[in-house]
């Protein structure tokens, strides 16, 4: 069995709200897939260190050569969601908010940055706990229990 790239996608797009993406898929779907695969791409080197599986990938057909379980899928997602603001953070066009109205009003260019850089900074933290999860998740503390601290034989 396999995995489809879209299996990730759709977990990254549960954490988002995007408005280009969302008009990307309605405009061309494959550029929508296109877009998204770039940041899977990013994502796998990071991830496979940690993976307790395969994470090889077929790019013509965009599946998984594996199976993969939810938890490395939320992970992949996590990292995506990570990928996605950093370029949303270095956006130049965000540097340049002007627009104000007497319904509609945008914090300064300063403070937007600053709240994407917290909300980056928390996106960092959450995926490092993620992480540090995932490599302890079924270690047996059988020999520290014991007061056996060394590895190896």
């Amino acid at each position: 069995m396999t995995t489809a790239y879209d299996s990730v996608y759709d977990l990254f797009l549960i954490e988002i709200k995007d408005w280009k993406i969302d008009a990307l898929y309605t405009a061309s779907p494959t550029n929508f897939a296109i877009y998204l695969k770039g940041f899977l791409v990013l994502c796998i080197p990071e991830f496979d260190v940690f993976s307790d599986q395969s994470l090889a990938r077929t790019d013509s057909t965009s599946l998984f050569t594996e199976t993969l379980t939810d938890k490395n899928m939320q992970i992949l997602a996590k990292m995506m969601v990570i990928k996605w603001m950093k370029k949303e953070i270095q956006d130049v066009r965000q540097m340049n908010l002007h627009i104000t109205g007497k319904d509609f009003r945008t914090y300064s260019e300063a403070q937007n940055l600053k709240g994407k850089e917290s909300y980056l900074i928390f996106m960092k933290e959450e995926l490092s706990q993620a992480l540090s999860n995932y490599a302890w998740y079924g270690y047996d503390f059988t020999d520290w229990q014991a007061g056996t601290f060394e590895t190896g034989a």
